[in-house]
């Protein structure tokens, strides 16, 4: 018997090596299917974060405060009609003006946060009052809202300004948060540090009495 068992020895052996073969080679294939599989994970989640940042303007999202929603709010008080937050983020000023009555969108670059903002709507019953677009603002326009807030960097400032006085109606409000706009007086302000807003009135900016007095016929004197 210890005969037979010495012949079998050899070739057990054999396939233990085998198999143990076969288990480092697993091992092999499924740490670097791993690692790949996680970096690809990685660069889906982060594109839409990273991509904004390369662009000629960056808009980083920064969550707003309670603070400033509630200033926001108060200065949309007896106001109407149709609003707009230009880089809506995760949609908090978009649902909060919609708990108030108005018609509201949110324009966001980043795909992610469009999508979770319509969850949150969802959530806090106020999706058939809102909309979010996945879109550039410079490609969008804004001609009919009348009721506009920014989430702004200085860098955007300035052009910003000149679009919506190019486009926007004269009975618009422009709330701007963190940041006024350079050559616009404020007709309102509230808050203070990063929660100071301010409120303009587009009918008080030279660009709107420009159009005005496009639009007035000529008297004959």
């Amino acid at each position: 018997m210890s005969e037979a068992l010495a012949r079998e020895s050899p070739t057990s052996g054999q396939q233990e090596d085998c198999e143990g073969g076969s288990r480092r080679w697993s091992w092999r294939l499924l740490v670097p299917a791993g690692v790949g599989g996680a970096l690809v994970a990685l660069y889906a989640v982060a594109t839409p974060f990273v991509t904004p940042a390369l662009r000629k303007v960056c808009l980083p999202f920064v969550p707003a405060t309670s603070t400033q929603i509630q200033n926001v709010l108060k200065m949309l008080e007896n106001r109407s009609g149709s609003l707009v937050d230009i880089g809506s983020g995760d949609g908090r000023i978009v649902i909060a003006a919609a708990k108030r009555g108005f018609k509201a969108v949110g324009y966001e670059l980043n795909p992610w946060l469009v999508w979770y903002s319509r969850y949150c709507a969802w959530r806090d019953g106020v999706h058939q009052n809102t909309k979010f677009y996945i879109s550039d603002l410079w490609k969008v326009s804004f001609s009919h809202y009348t009721n506009v807030v920014v989430f702004g960097v200085p860098q955007m400032m300035p052009q910003l300004e000149k679009k919506l006085e190019e486009e926007l109606k004269c009975n618009a409000r422009i709330i701007a948060c963190r940041f006024p706009f350079p050559c616009w007086i404020p007709d309102d302000t509230t808050g203070e540090g990063i929660d100071t807003v301010w409120a303009y009135d587009l009918k008080h900016s030279g660009g709107c009495r420009t159009k005005s007095l496009e639009i007035t016929p000529e008297t004959e004197s």
